[in-house]
């Protein structure tokens, strides 16, 4: 089995991780290198999608002829959703997004999240984590194995070396640290496999001791 490495570019092959109930795939897609990833239970083959970000040809090959259940949008910037539409309209998929960015999502949203909220793909249970700052609505999901340590998937809203961009909005970046320090580091352990919206993986462990640094810099 390829050890998966959370690193994609644009046109190349997709990292897959598999889990004992859950197989994880990342694919990078358009001009800004958006990662999407592919979340299918081992038990049902039922799929979700987060991120239809560009590229619509190339999501529907990675999800292929099984069908895709769900496509949660992680949050409201344009290159986030770029080939909803399409997916949407070729797979019939429920369309999930935050209650608060919902409606900067040109798609209609089926089914609005809230912090807390349960998002079930076959067998598999994940949780809705809203991080406003970002943007209002920001969803990440985590998925809590229980064979091994957590998966969370941050949308924009933590990468490594620093939190999502404030786009220079002091208040918003003190929200935004502030629920990753709380929602995220407060509750998750350094074991936490984090899968960002663009670039490469990460872990809490790597992130954590830098969090004064991120508060200091205001970045």
């Amino acid at each position: 089995m390829t050890t998966y490495h959370g690193s994609v570019k644009v046109g190349g092959p997709p990292a897959v991780r598999e889990l004992p109930h859950l197989i994880i795939t990342k694919v990078a897609v358009g001009a800004m290198d958006n990662d999407c990833y592919l979340l299918r239970c081992r038990a049902t083959g039922e799929q979700l999608l987060i991120d239809a970000a560009n590229d619509a040809q190339t999501l529907l090959t990675l999800i292929g002829s099984d069908g895709l259940g769900q496509v949660l949008t992680t949050h409201r910037h344009a290159d986030h959703w770029q080939a909803l539409e399409e997916v949407v309209a070729r797979t019939g998929a429920t369309t999930l997004a935050g209650r608060f960015d919902a409606d900067g999502v040109p798609v209609p949203t089926d089914r609005l999240l809230a912090d807390g909220d349960t998002v079930t793909v076959g067998d598999v249970e994940l949780s809705a984590i809203h991080l406003a700052g970002h943007t209002p609505g920001s969803i990440a999901l985590v998925y809590d194995d229980p064979q091994g340590h957590p998966h969370l998937f941050t949308g924009d809203c933590l990468f490594p070396g620093g939190v999502g961009n404030t786009f220079g909005d002091d208040e918003a970046f003190r929200t935004l640290l502030a629920g990753v320090e709380e929602k995220i580091f407060g509750r998750l352990p350094d074991e936490t496999w984090v899968y960002p919206g663009h670039g490469n993986d990460t872990t809490l462990g790597a992130e954590r001791p830098q969090l004064g640094v991120w508060r200091e810099r205001g970045w």
